[in-house]
């Protein structure tokens, strides 16, 4: 039998409807993130009846195969030129910081009798995508393009914080964000409506009552699914965790060295592992590998069952101090984001839905 995600609708719609709620409260708009589930159907539809104000998705056809929702749809990585007809005819705004990747937009909202809307990304010193926030000549060019062009409208600009660089979202980076957003209302006299503040990451600065006033859109995944904030990477108050598990059924018990016998060099991903050598113990083997998701983001619910290391087509767990267990016998685990990512993007884990 193979893996399975067993997915708690209730659950995610609670966290969708919770978190939609707290941004309503303070002023924001959300967008629920639906890339980390590859947008799977009966999920998108529970957050948007949960009520979020926007779907957004890196993937663009993950967007296109959208339930009807009646939500705007927000296209998250950067547009690629090469997909940008597929991005005006799917989504209603997208996230941008290249020229080149604008007029290929342009030119395909043209063509489809669109306008499309463009948040413009600046990169707050995380090193990942936008526009660089110290660069004003850069800055003015790209807005100055997209005010030139008919078929595109300016919609805000947003931030991403935490991803790549680790760099933490401040009142203090934030509100270089909300001045950069007042300086180009101010040169330009647009209105601007959107100015985004990131992820799941800044709600700890929400929950403190430390966002600047100005940032007005949050764009929120692993708080969904996980009931996180990323930040700090703790449970936040008042979400649901475990919307998503995963079960797997054991293939193998046995009694054995917890050292490997033999020269020691490098896995079959060519890792150096440190093994600990407590003697001879209980382990089982699980039909699932790093194929299905990632190992280390693992943690099982049954008691004394502890994670060991994964093959890319077996998980190896300690069950020494677990009650009896026995071949056929399937575990539950407690997912990270990454892991919940890479089982829902693997075609041999299965989708089940209470």
């Amino acid at each position: 039998m193979n893996p399975r995600l067993v997915i708690d609708l209730k659950k995610l719609a609670h966290n969708g409807r919770f978190l939609a709620d707290l941004c309503h409260g303070h002023g924001m708009s959300m967008a629920a993130v639906t890339k980390v589930f590859c947008a799977e159907p009966p999920m998108v539809e529970a957050l948007a009846a949960a009520g979020v104000d926007f779907l957004a998705d890196s993937r663009v056809e993950n967007i296109a195969a959208y339930p009807a929702a009646g939500q705007k749809t927000m296209m998250l990585r950067l547009v690629s030129p090469s997909e940008a007809e597929n991005v005006v005819r799917h989504c209603d705004m997208s996230l941008n910081s290249e020229i080149a990747a604008l007029e290929a937009l342009a030119t395909a909202a043209q063509k489809q009798g669109k306008t499309h809307k463009i948040i413009l990304m600046i990169d707050l010193g995380d090193l990942r995508e936008g526009v660089y926030f110290d660069n004003a000549e850069r800055i003015s060019r790209t807005v100055e393009f997209v005010l030139s062009q008919k078929s595109l409208v300016l919609e805000g600009i947003g931030t991403n914080l935490t991803c790549y660089g680790s760099v933490l979202p401040t009142a203090d980076n934030l509100g270089q964000l909300c001045a950069i957003a007042d300086g180009i209302r101010q040169k330009y006299g647009v209105a601007l409506p959107m100015v985004s503040g990131g992820n799941s990451s800044t709600l700890y600065l929400l929950e403190k009552g430390l966002i600047p006033k100005g940032i007005n859109n949050l764009r929120l995944g692993e708080s969904i699914v996980c009931g996180k904030e990323t930040a700090y990477g703790e449970t936040f108050p008042g979400l649901e965790v475990d919307a998503v598990t995963l079960e797997a059924e054991i293939i193998e018990i046995a009694e054995k060295p917890s050292y490997p016998v033999g020269q020691i060099n490098i896995n079959a991903f060519g890792e150096t592992v440190a093994y600990d050598d407590i003697g001879v113990h209980k382990r089982a083997i699980l039909a699932v590998g790093r194929q299905d998701t990632n190992q280390d983001g693992l943690a099982c619910l049954t008691p004394g069952v502890d994670v060991i290391g994964a093959s890319s087509d077996h998980l190896i767990v300690d069950i020494s101090n677990a009650a009896p267990l026995a071949v056929g016998d399937r575990l539950s685990f407690s997912l990270s984001y990454g892991a919940v990512l890479a089982g829902f993007t693997s075609k041999y884990v299965d989708k089940v839905f209470v």
